[in-house]
Order: structure tokens, then sequence, then C-alpha cells
């Protein structure tokens, strides 16, 4: 069984047991989210569609904890000069385990 849930403007496929990298939802390890924007269940016999979400239907995690990506090199040349532009990035995002999909 999986299921698709929105968070942040973005969509996941998700099932029970997964770890999933969100980006940074300011929680602490241990602590319970829910998320009730389910977009889609498949349980292996049938498939409900939300419209656009799915009524009653939840999926419970628990976080594991925040860290940082790695980190991403921006590179831009000017036109027509002698220099060179480099910066780096590193974004924070939120480890989610989950636990279980209620409702399905």
């Amino acid at each position: 069984m999986y299921a698709v849930i929105e968070k942040g403007g973005k969509q996941y496929k998700v099932k029970e047991g997964d770890v999933l990298i969100l980006d940074k939802l300011n929680l602490e390890p241990g602590k319970e989210i829910v998320f009730d924007r389910v977009l889609l269940l498949n349980s292996g016999k049938e498939v409900r569609v939300g419209n656009p979400y799915i009524e009653g239907l939840k999926v419970k995690a628990n976080v594991i904890g925040e860290e940082k990506a790695k980190k991403v090199m921006i590179y831009r040349p000017p036109s027509k000069k002698a220099i060179k532009k480099l910066k780096g990035h590193r974004q924070w995002y939120t480890k989610v385990k989950i636990n279980e999909i209620i409702g399905g």
C-alpha cells in the first residue's frame, strides 16, 4: 500500500517505513507529524483518487532530525570580464520516517 501526499507545494509517494526528506519544518526530533493532504491511495486492491484530497485519510510520521544538504556550487562568469564568481549554498532539510497510513 502506498499514498501520494502533498507538503510544501511538492508531492511525495510514501509507504510505511519510508524515510522522507522534506524542506525544513522547525520540529524537534521524535515529534509526531500528521499529513492530511493525501492525493492518492493505492491499497493493492483499489486506487482512490482525491478531488483534490481524500477525506478522512491521514499519514502519520515521526521526525528523525534536521540536517544540511551537500553544498551546491554556483558559478557565473560575467561577460567580457576577466573575473569569476563562485558561490556555495547548503539547504536545510528535515528527515521524516513514515509510520502508518490511517483510514485506508
